[in-house]
């Protein structure tokens, strides 16, 4: 047999013989090592760039020279002045005499609207709720809601419609008759403690403050006609002077100007009061009809404009309490609070408006 012939049947013969048994019982597998795990690749991670400086609006700092050309209209204009500007919604404020004591007159009503509507928020009182409004209540100076009183001798109003009043025309009976309503001066002045306004007064009302600034004990007939007027006229200048001075120094309703400004932005941010209750504000504050060339004038096409105003006692010469708080919002929804509060000045009363809307123009100029 041939060497091929040989080595083909020796392959062929065991697969026969295989063929002719059972095949043997299934083997285990025998498991596979298992495999190396892959080295971890080790990318360099580069270290973070530094973070870009943020623009000037949304740091810590105000913008350099926009506290330039504030500090050249304060310094330019005759009298005791204070002047705030905050972001709303950056961290930045900036002004002269922040932190100083600044008679509010009128400022002060959006201070009586706010606990109003934290008592509306609690259910304590409802906006549809009516107020009754007899001789008796009637304040002093500008009332534009005397007349419907005296005319009738009561009338009942809603507190939706007093507010509207106090805010948009600063009627003194209106704001009046919401104090009575929430409580009081001791009702403001737990609104600004709790909600941890800082430092800001409430003073007593409208009729006891203004008596005590002109030096004069307040009486009901006052509320009537130029009474009130006549009356503070019949007084010897050296007591009306003392009393005034007295109040320039140390105001009951006193009011700095960042605190007022820290209010306006927390407000606005509606930290203070509901969403319905602070839209409703803001709102009547836009409306605002009173001091129309004040801070307003200045504020350019375009942005939108909330304010209240104040306006004090003058005694010859020397005018009081001018003031105008308000929230600036440009075109692309950058939210400023703004606040003049003027103590005393000699300046006439174009002056007083010109310093106003300088100061709102530059807050515009420079906004980014």
């Amino acid at each position: 047999m041939s060497p091929i012939a040989r080595l083909t049947a020796s392959i062929m013969l065991p697969l026969l013989i295989s063929a002719c048994v059972s095949a043997p019982a299934p083997q285990r597998p025998v498991p596979k090592p298992a495999p190396r795990p892959t080295p971890a690749i080790v990318v360099p991670v580069p270290k973070p760039a530094a973070p870009k400086p943020l623009p000037a609006q949304n740091s810590a700092q105000a913008p350099a020279q926009l506290e330039a050309e504030l500090h050249e209209i304060w310094r330019a204009f005759p009298g005791k002045t204070g002047i705030a500007v905050q972001r709303i919604d950056g961290q930045w404020v900036t002004g002269k005499r922040l932190g100083e004591w600044f008679p509010q007159q009128s400022v002060s009503k959006m201070w009586v609207a706010m606990t109003i509507l934290d008592q509306v928020d609690s259910g304590r009182l409802r906006l549809d709720q009516t107020v009754r409004i007899g001789m008796n209540d009637l304040a002093v100076f500008h009332q534009p809601i005397r007349e419907r009183v005296v005319a009738n001798g009561a009338i009942e109003e809603s507190i939706s419609s007093l507010l509207e009043q106090a805010i948009t025309a600063s009627d003194n009976t209106a704001n009046d008759s919401l104090l009575r309503t929430a409580g009081g001066p001791a009702a403001v002045r737990n609104f600004i403690e709790r909600k941890q306004l800082g430092k800001i007064r409430f003073g007593p009302g409208e009729r006891l403050l203004q008596s005590q600034i002109a030096g004069m004990s307040w009486q009901q007939e006052y509320s009537l006609g130029r009474r009130f007027y006549t009356a503070r006229a019949d007084l010897p200048y050296e007591r009306r002077k003392a009393s005034l001075d007295a109040y320039l120094a140390d105001p009951i309703d006193g009011a700095a100007p960042d605190a007022i400004a820290g209010a306006l932005s927390r407000l606005a941010r509606g930290e203070l009061l509901s969403p319905a209750s602070t839209r409703l504000l803001l709102a009547m504050m836009e409306r605002t009809k009173s001091g129309p060339n004040r801070l307003k004038s200045g504020v350019p096409a375009g942005w939108r404009f909330g304010h209240k105003t104040g306006t004090g006692q003058q005694l010859e010469s020397v005018s009081t309490g001018y003031n105008d708080i308000g929230i600036m919002t440009a075109p692309d929804g950058t939210r400023y609070a703004v606040v003049v509060m003027i103590s005393s000045t000699t300046a006439p009363v174009p002056d007083r408006m010109a310093m106003m809307q300088a100061v709102s123009r530059t807050v515009a100029a420079h906004h980014r």
